[in-house]
C-alpha cells in the first residue's frame, strides 16, 4: 500500500515538474490585429465636385503706357467688339513729348540731308555721310515710339466680348501693363472645377462628365475635359476645365453660374488600384509596405506596395503590390513582424477613420 502510494506521488510530481518545465518550448502568444480587405478604387463610384461656370476666352486689358485714366467709355456688361476704344487716358505728357521730339527730328533731318548732299558732290567723308545717315534712322525711330505711346494712351478691344470686370475708374493712376478691365467671350462658355491630387492621378480614369444647375431643375448637360492644369494652386487643387457637349443645348448658360459636376469612374479592365486604411500602410527603411493575412497558418506576410495618394474618406490608393479581395492588417500593423502569428480580433471601429487606432 505505502508503495502504491509513494509510486502515485512520483507520477504526480513529474507531471508537475513537466508542466513547470515546459516554459521553454511554450508556444508564444498571437498578437491581436484587426483586418480589413482591400477594396477596387472603382468602388468610389461617381464623384461630386463643385464648379463655376467661366467664358473659354477670357482677356485683361491693360494701357502700354502708365498715366491717369481720363475716361472709361464701357461699363459691365457692354458688349464690345475688337478695336472699339473702351477707355482713355489723360494724354498731355504724351502728347508734349511727341512734339518736341517732332522738333529734334526735323532738325536732325535737316543735317542729315545738307550732309548726303555734301557726299553726293563729293565734298565730305563717307564718315560723316554714315554718321548723318544713321543719326536720321535713329529719330526717326525715336519720333515712332513717341506716336505709339500717345496712341497707346486709348485703350482698344482685342476681341469682340462683354465687359466682364471694371478695375479701375476714371481718376485712377494705372502702371504700364496693369489690368483695367476683362472681357470675356460668349456663346462658348466652359465650366472650371479644382481637383486633389488624387483625382489628378486618376483623372484618365473617369469615364464621363455631366453636371446640373438648380436654374434648370433636373436637367443634366454631358461634358468632356477641354484642358488641365499642370501645376498645383496654393491649396495643393488642380484646376479642370470642361466644355459642354452640345453647345447648342447650353445656350443659357452663362458665365458665373454655380453648378454641381458628377465624374464616373471606369472599372478597367486591367490591373486597378486598390484602396486601405492610412492604418494598413507602414514605411520600413526606404519601403512603403502592408502586411496581408495568410488565412491558412494564422499569420501576416510584409508585402512592399506603391501608394498614389489620399482619398477624402482616409484611405490609401494603392497602385502597385496589392489585389483586390487581398485581407490585411489594418490596425496594430505597426507593432507585427514578417511571419508573425496573429489573431484577429475584428475590424476598426467607423469612427476611426483611417483605421490609424
Amino acid at each position: 500500500m505505502k508503495q502504491n502510494l509513494f509510486f502515485l506521488w512520483s507520477l504526480l510530481c513529474g507531471l508537475a515538474f513537466t508542466s513547470c518545465g515546459g516554459g521553454e518550448t511554450k508556444e508564444r502568444a498571437a498578437t491581436p490585429v484587426y483586418v480589413t480587405q482591400a477594396v477596387s478604387a472603382s468602388e468610389l463610384g461617381a464623384s461630386t465636385f463643385t464648379g463655376r461656370t467661366k467664358a473659354a476666352t477670357e482677356v485683361n486689358l491693360a494701357f502700354r503706357v502708365a498715366g491717369q485714366i481720363e475716361r472709361m467709355l464701357v461699363k459691365e456688361g457692354d458688349y464690345v467688339r475688337q478695336g472699339q476704344v473702351v477707355a482713355e487716358m489723360d494724354n498731355r505728357d504724351y502728347q508734349v513729348q511727341l512734339t518736341a521730339v517732332k522738333a529734334e527730328y526735323e532738325q536732325v533731318k535737316a543735317d542729315a540731308e545738307r550732309v548726303m548732299a555734301l557726299y553726293a558732290e563729293g565734298n565730305t567723308t563717307a564718315s560723316n555721310y554714315d554718321k548723318a545717315r544713321y543719326g536720321l534712322q535713329q529719330m526717326e525711330q525715336k519720333l515712332a515710339n513717341c506716336r505709339n505711346q500717345l496712341d497707346d494712351t486709348r485703350l482698344r478691344s482685342t476681341i469682340n466680348g462683354y465687359v466682364q470686370s471694371l478695375y479701375h475708374q476714371a481718376g485712377e493712376t494705372v502702371g504700364q501693363g496693369m489690368p483695367v478691365l476683362s472681357l470675356f467671350t460668349s456663346g462658348d462658355t466652359e465650366v472650371e472645377i479644382k481637383v486633389s491630387a488624387t483625382d489628378y492621378v486618376r483623372l484618365q480614369r473617369f469615364s464621363s462628365f455631366k453636371c446640373r444647375f438648380d436654374v434648370t431643375g433636373d436637367k443634366t448637360y454631358p461634358l468632356s475635359v477641354s484642358r488641365v492644369s499642370q501645376e498645383a494652386n496654393s491649396s495643393q487643387l488642380y484646376t479642370v476645365r470642361l466644355r459642354f457637349a452640345d453647345a447648342a443645348d447650353a445656350k443659357d448658360i452663362t458665365p458665373g453660374m454655380t453648378t454641381l459636376v458628377y465624374a464616373e469612374i471606369e472599372d478597367g479592365d486591367g490591373p486597378s488600384s486598390v484602396l486601405v486604411p492610412t492604418g494598413a500602410v507602414v514605411e520600413e527603411g526606404a519601403k512603403t509596405c502592408v502586411y496581408v493575412l495568410d488565412s491558412k497558418e494564422s499569420v501576416v506576410r510584409r508585402r512592399e506596395v506603391k501608394v498614389d495618394g489620399v482619398v477624402p474618406d482616409g484611405r490609401m490608393t494603392v497602385s502597385a503590390g496589392l489585389k483586390t479581395g487581398e485581407i490585411v492588417v489594418s490596425s496594430g500593423a505597426h507593432h507585427v513582424t514578417d511571419g508573425e502569428r496573429v489573431e484577429v480580433v475584428g475590424r476598426p471601429s467607423s469612427s476611426n477613420v483611417g483605421g490609424l487606432l
